[in-house]
């Protein structure tokens, strides 16, 4: 655990520039606007160690995999988000000197990320033999126009006498940093020195996926009026360089701002007109007007979305950092995008879409934003559906798969067991029509577009299976669950329990909307989908006869056939200098150990909470969690949740501290490759499913909530059905709901069942 920024309710502030921790302030300070991001890296430029990053949503490429002959069927290619051009470089010369923070002496450090609307600003004294010079560096990505950047540097000399130079520059010379030998992915097309602009694209490839071409435009603004400086270009890169002289009290302020334009959305003729108009609308507007909008945006995302917490301000820093984050990264607009597990904040993991979402950003999105951000969500699969066809054929089996790891629906992953071992995710990313139509009570989804993703995930499950004559039951071999830290095992009680599931679902969606009452799936969808009675019959036997590994003497449900033949023990055995187990065992050694990555079974429970007694939950927590590493970031929060239910309230908070600031302290010592994205939306499930209990169904909404002990109150909004409701819960077990908006409500708290009306607030005590 490392902390390395002042503990702030509405921001990250820290005084100190350390070297050795520069990529972890990096991650940190890392913005987005859904449409682009990049991590903290500084304008003036840094010599020392850095992980530069610039990344554009939905831009990625395919990097050629190589595997043996005999893994038929593995994928061709391994996608990644790439490093993109970069539009913040504004370097720096004083009398001659190039500004470089790796090796400048410097005084007054700071540097804070302002969480209410994601302003980064950093300040600094330049102490030179000649001058000292104070420069302050502000930034934010527009979240109304989506395609602009803005960033501010002002200079001011403290004593002596400085010339200053400030080019404002563009690069499209950039690597990532996981490529083969400093391997490029963009080849320059266009160089503007009137335009101010560059164009490239990335580089041919051999697989038939999308080329992309970015533009990136620059305009300059002294006292918000444009200037012009002297341009000079070169091969992906335009540069204007602007200079003044300043002595003692004097300041300079220039504006960069920046529209950046790809073929995701605009024809590469037609970028640079489109850029124009851009950049004629953001100019129009100075700075302050453009942000004043831009947390206008701000503003009424967290009045619906803000947790507050008294009596902790760490806690309360860590849950609006994660909110921050994960809304710069996604909140719906753009339904052919989804959320990456680094977001904008880092190389890693490919920047590709995970099960994640489904599973952990889903039950989070459905009550703090509008329902058509989930809906987002689900469309996005939907639409990869022939990618999911494409992955099933390539292991020559019917109906869909959808991949562990993509872009476009095609696997694109480079470790078998987690291609198509790790197949839960088949059942998972369907579990999100579930969760979106139980929540919102809209079925309009699953009706027609939800029917072909639960119909072609359903004959994938039903060829998965095989029958074992032996034991009469369905079987699923050769799998990776939720814990990768065992692969190719047999009968993995989640994967089985979650593909009965669907499967019964499926069923039952059908045959309600065949049968039942034929408005429960649209006439359309069944024309499509043409599921036959001989198709119904075997799924039902599936759900029937699936074997579900269980252990009566140890009244547990067993997380795969022989792991209970492994050397059992508790976490608490390993050598504190062994963790964690990845950065120190070999893939062997923590293969056959009995330690668990992050929850599996209790993911299972989690997920199908209402379908198990307190006893069985309890008995499988404190089998499954003293064996739990929770090298995952996604495996603190399913612990907590389960943890506050069964009233084990120390351990319930101590999780949530660990997902709340698993970054901002670095817990897993790995935040310097970005951050944990995804896994975000743990605190905020942490907090309104753990401590506060909230369960949801057909029938209805419910909570059961307690108060932490060193807290003095939280509160939060939830949208459901409709309607906002707040609820704050205060010492001595005071909860109070308030429905702000909508139709009367109905909610149960603990045993008592309340009916809420428009503006009226009611205090219950347990």
């Amino acid at each position: 655990m490392k902390r390395i920024f002042e503990i702030d309710p509405w921001k990250l502030t820290s005084h100190t520039f350390s070297k050795e921790d520069k990529r972890l302030q990096e991650s940190m300070t890392s913005i987005g606007n859904e449409y682009m991001g990049l991590r903290g890296n500084f304008e003036e430029g840094y010599s020392g160690d850095s992980l530069q990053g610039t990344y554009y949503a939905g831009v990625w490429f395919p990097d050629k995999t190589r595997v043996g002959w005999w893994k038929n069927g593995y994928p061709d290619y391994f996608g990644k988000t790439l490093n993109a051009p970069s539009f913040i470089d504004l370097p720096v010369t004083i009398n001659g000197h190039k500004l470089d923070l790796a090796t400048d002496k410097i005084s007054d450090f700071s540097l804070s990320l302002d969480m209410h609307q994601g302003l980064l600003t950093r300040s600094f004294i330049y102490e030179g033999k000649d001058c000292r010079v104070q420069f302050t560096f502000t930034r934010f990505l527009s979240s109304v126009i989506k395609e602009a950047a803005l960033i501010k540097v002002k200079a001011t000399v403290l004593s002596g006498e400085a010339d200053l130079q400030i080019a404002s520059h563009l690069n499209g010379n950039v690597v990532n940093e996981d490529s083969n030998y400093e391997e490029g992915f963009w080849d320059a097309l266009n160089e503007d020195a009137n335009g101010r602009s560059i164009q490239l694209r990335t580089k041919p490839n051999n697989f038939g996926t999308p080329q992309f071409t970015v533009l990136l435009k620059e305009v300059t603004r002294e006292d918000g009026e444009v200037i012009s400086g002297d341009v000079t270009t070169a091969s992906g890169e335009v540069s204007e360089l602007f200079a003044k002289t300043l002595t003692n009290g004097q300041s300079w302020e220039l504006e960069k701002d920046v529209i950046v334009i790809t073929s995701r959305d605009v024809a590469d003729e037609e970028q640079a007109a489109r850029a124009d108009e851009l950049m004629a609308k953001l100019t129009s507007k100075t700075f302050a007007q453009n942000l004043a909008d831009h947390e206008a945006v701000w503003d009424k995302r967290w009045a619906s979305c803000d947790v507050t917490i008294d009596g902790d301000p760490a806690a309360q820093q860590g849950i609006r950092f994660n909110i921050l984050q994960l809304f710069m990264t996604y909140y719906g607009r753009d339904p052919r995008l989804n959320i990456g597990p680094k977001g904008f904040t880092g190389e890693k993991y490919g920047g590709a879409t995970y099960w994640d979402t489904e599973a952990f950003i889903v039950p989070m999105y459905l009550a703090v934003a509008p329902k058509e951000v989930t809906k987002s969500l689900l469309e996005y699969r939907h639409e990869q559906l022939p990618g999911a066809f494409h992955n099933a054929r390539q292991q020559g089996l019917k109906g869909a798969l959808f991949p562990m790891v993509t872009f476009n629906g095609i696997e694109c992953h480079n470790e078998w067991e987690i291609t198509f071992e790790e197949i839960h995710r088949n059942a998972d990313i369907p579990f999100a029509i579930y969760q979106y139509t139980r929540y919102t009570g809209d079925d309009s989804y699953v009706k027609d577009e939800g029917m072909d993703v639960l119909v072609s995930t359903a004959r994938f499950w039903a060829d998965r299976v095989h029958f074992s004559k032996r034991k009469g039951q369905y079987m699923i071999h050769g799998v990776t669950g939720p814990n990768e830290y065992e692969n190719n095992v047999n009968n993995n009680w989640f994967t089985n329990t979650m593909a009965k599931w669907l499967l019964g679902y499926t069923l039952e969606r059908w045959l309600q909307g065949t049968q039942i009452d034929p408005l429960l799936a649209t006439e359309a969808a069944k024309k499509r989908l043409q599921v036959t009675d001989e198709e119904l019959a075997k799924w039902q036997d599936i759900v029937d006869r699936m074997y579900l590994p269980e252990d009566k003497e140890l009244g547990i449900f067993v997380q795969h056939d022989t792991y209970l033949d492994k050397d059992l023990r508790s976490k608490d055995t390993i050598p504190a200098d062994q963790l964690p187990l990845n950065q120190h065992w070999s893939w062997d050694k923590i293969l056959r150990s009995p330690f668990i990555k992050q929850a599996d079974v209790l993911q299972g429970i989690y997920f199908l909470n209402d379908h198990y007694t307190k006893e069985e939950k309890e008995r499988n927590y404190d089998f499954y969690e003293p064996m739990t590493v929770h090298e995952s970031s996604l495996s603190p929060s399913i612990h907590a949740i389960l943890a506050a239910e069964l009233g084990k309230q120390d351990k319930a908070v101590e999780f949530y501290e660990r997902t709340a600031r698993l970054d901002l302290d670095n817990y897993n010592n790995d935040t310097v490759d970005g951050l944990h994205i995804t896994s975000m939306s743990g605190s905020w499930l942490a907090i309104v499913q753990g401590f506060a209990g909230m369960r949801y169904n057909e029938d209805g909404i419910s909570f059961a909530p307690f108060l932490p002990k060193k807290w003095s109150s939280y509160s939060f909004k939830i949208n459901y059905r409709g309607r906002i409701l707040a609820l704050e819960v205060e010492k001595d077990k005071e909860v109070k709901l308030t429905l702000l908006s909508g139709e009367d409500l109905p909610v149960k708290v603990w045993d008592q069942e309340v009916i809420l009306k428009e503006g009226q607030s009611q205090c219950l005590k347990d």
